[in-house]
């Protein structure tokens, strides 16, 4: 590795919303900072998936549907 190019590698502490706290290594902040989580992605639909739904605007997503229904991948 060149020398003087890479970010500082440190240990940091990260807080969840709900008090959790774990240790990890990054190159975020200084040794020994805290980080804590605004969003917890243990409950956040960014995380978990949410209950998202596909919108159908013009009739995009039937088309298609109806389009390749026949289409099975078998072997």
């Amino acid at each position: 590795m060149k020398a003087d190019i890479h970010p500082d590698y440190h240990k940091i502490k990260v807080v969840f919303v709900d008090g959790t706290e774990f240790y990890t290594h990054s190159t975020w902040g200084k040794e020994g900072d805290t980080l804590q989580l605004d969003i917890d992605p243990k409950t956040h639909p960014a995380w978990t998936g949410g209950s998202q739904q596909v919108l159908d605007r013009a009739g995009r997503v039937s088309k298609f549907n109806q389009r390749f229904a026949g289409i099975s991948f078998k072997r």
